[in-house]
């Protein structure tokens, strides 16, 4: 049977950065799931996860492990697996080129160089030019450079394309065990606080520590709102001002401002009708919220 080739945009979604592509090039370097865990500090089993993660984005195995033989087995990465890293390191040196050219210090070179009016062209490797239109502007990326989030975070979460409709970029404050999992406690934009509950193999992967940039995601029809909710055990409870709500008893979608600014969609219970401007509160189990980070 002939060979599939990967689906280089499904396996490549997340960025060259991936923890799980740098358990992929360990294994093509050394022949060892166990030594490529080791050297990526994540447990043998987050390491197969991975491996088998890359395998359903790109529709094919990425690695084939071998049995027996004087070393008693090991693994050797596919011409599938090859592809992968080899199309992850273009596509990584092409984003390094455009954080580059958008970054704070370039832009003012473009804009020293650059007229009022011309448009500053910034040149790739491959021959591909990318164009900044004039105008006023002192600098073409000036906008996006100095929007206040990590430019690099930013972009990433611009691309996300998630039918959750709920995306807080936030950061990561705090990790403890519980439970055979992991609590992570996130800091909103402003005072707010949301948790999100893990294994410790995602927690692994993604390379989760204090101080993080991460982008906290969760669905909707997971978020319930009322006007008061009391604390429970493994849930976020989280206050906020009504912006938009149905006006049916029966309930419908709601959505909440919290502290910061943060809006949050969510779902009322059948009974009084929220009204534009009331305080309410949002109900998140911690099982439901999803962290995401940018490659």
């Amino acid at each position: 049977m002939k060979p599939r080739s990967p689906d280089l945009a499904g396996v490549l979604g997340h960025g060259s950065t991936d923890k799980r592509m740098h358990i992929l090039r360990h294994i093509a370097d050394g022949g060892s799931i166990s030594e490529a865990a080791r050297r990526a500090g994540v447990s043998y089993k987050a390491a197969w996860q991975a491996i088998e993660t890359l395998g359903n984005l790109a529709g094919t195995p990425m690695v084939q492990k071998l049995v027996g033989g004087s070393g008693g087995g090991g693994a050797v990465i596919t011409p599938a697996g090859l592809r992968v890293l080899q199309a992850a390191a273009l596509l990584g040196q092409a984003r390094a080129d455009v954080l580059a050219a958008l970054a704070p210090s370039a832009a003012g070179r473009r804009a020293a160089g650059g007229g009022a009016g011309g448009g500053a062209g910034v040149g790739f490797g491959g021959g591909l030019g990318v164009g900044f239109g004039g105008g006023a502007s002192s600098s073409p990326g000036a906008g996006v450079a100095n929007c206040g989030a990590p430019l690099g975070t930013s972009l990433a979460a611009l691309a996300l394309r998630t039918s959750m409709r709920n995306q807080f970029p936030c950061t990561v404050a705090a990790l403890r065990a519980t439970g055979g999992l992991l609590r992570v406690r996130l800091q909103l934009s402003g005072s707010g606080e949301l948790h999100a509950r893990i294994t410790r193999e995602s927690a692994q992967l993604l390379q989760l520590a204090p101080g993080l940039p991460v982008l906290a995601l969760c669905k909707a029809t997971a978020v319930r709102v009322a006007p008061h909710i009391g604390k429970a055990v493994a849930r976020n409870v989280l206050v906020g001002s009504t912006v938009r709500a149905s006006r049916s008893v029966h309930g419908g979608e709601a959505t909440l401002q919290l502290a910061g600014g943060v809006s949050l969609v969510g779902f009322v219970d059948a009974g009084p009708v929220l009204k534009a401007g009331q305080p309410a509160m949002a109900s998140i189990d911690e099982a439901g919220v999803v962290i995401a980070i940018s490659g």
